[in-house]
């Protein structure tokens, strides 16, 4: 083979090879890249209950959960919500929770966003008109437990890109974002007119998403933990005369 042939083989056999090197290459430093990640994705949580009185329900006495409307841009989600109420009623030693659009629709106009009270002194002050004291004995509701919060994306990063060859179709990159779920529940005594104690919930979760050749994620839901977080420390807060005081770290 002659020289000038020679050169224009090599030329051609090492661009290949560079390129499937550079494939390689990007693939382990992706995968290297996604290992670190994903040592720190899932969900971190701090709960912060406080309870002020050694109220508990009692037999045949409901609970009732409604998404705290005066701040509208952090207004408890409805499923949220749903969440909250389904679980505490579930097993057998469930709480008798009313339904919330059963208990708003009874007491409207009362607890309408720009008529419902703020604190235990405009319930009480609610409950002095005629009809409402009737109208929530009526429910057999005993404890009003008021959400207020949101799950939010915090931040984000990375990118994925596709695409499709006469060899077939691929992704690479690495995409993630971490969301902050944070809650305060706030629980109401109707009968004594009084705040029996907040929760204060924070979780926050990582979510990864990896692609090579096809994307595969890593999902944190840092919102169905809060709802099982809050559930088990209102179940406390309803049911035991003491309450922890101190800052629970569950990370």
């Amino acid at each position: 083979m002659s020289p000038h042939w020679q050169s224009i083989h090599e030329s051609a056999t090492s661009k290949p090879r560079l390129e499937s090197r550079s494939i390689r290459f990007a693939g382990t430093a992706l995968v290297l890249l996604t290992a670190s990640m994903l040592t720190g994705c899932g969900v971190t949580s701090l709960m912060e209950p406080y309870k002020q009185t050694d109220a508990v329900i009692g037999s045949g006495e409901q609970v009732v959960v409604l998404a705290r409307k005066h701040h509208s841009s952090h207004e408890a989600e409805g499923d949220f919500v749903e969440c909250i109420s389904d679980a505490l009623a579930r097993g057998d030693n469930g709480i008798e929770v009313h339904s919330s659009t059963q208990f708003e629709d009874m007491m409207y106009p009362w607890f309408e966003p720009s008529t419902a009270p703020l604190d235990t002194a405009e319930l009480g002050e609610l409950l002095d008109r005629p009809g409402v004291l009737e109208r929530v004995e009526a429910t057999g509701v005993r404890f009003l437990i008021w959400l207020d919060g949101s799950t939010d994306r915090v931040s984000s990063g990375g990118g994925i890109t596709c695409a499709a060859g006469v060899g077939g179709a691929g992704c690479m990159g690495l995409a993630w974002w971490e969301d902050d779920a944070t809650y305060d529940a706030t629980v109401w005594d109707i009968h004594e007119l009084a705040n029996a104690g907040t929760i204060h919930a924070d979780f926050s979760g990582r979510s990864v998403m990896p692609a090579i050749i096809i994307p595969l994620p890593f999902i944190a839901r840092p919102q169905a933990k809060a709802c099982r977080g809050l559930t088990e420390q209102i179940e406390q807060f309803l049911t035991s005369p003491s309450g922890d005081g101190e800052g629970i770290n569950l990370g």
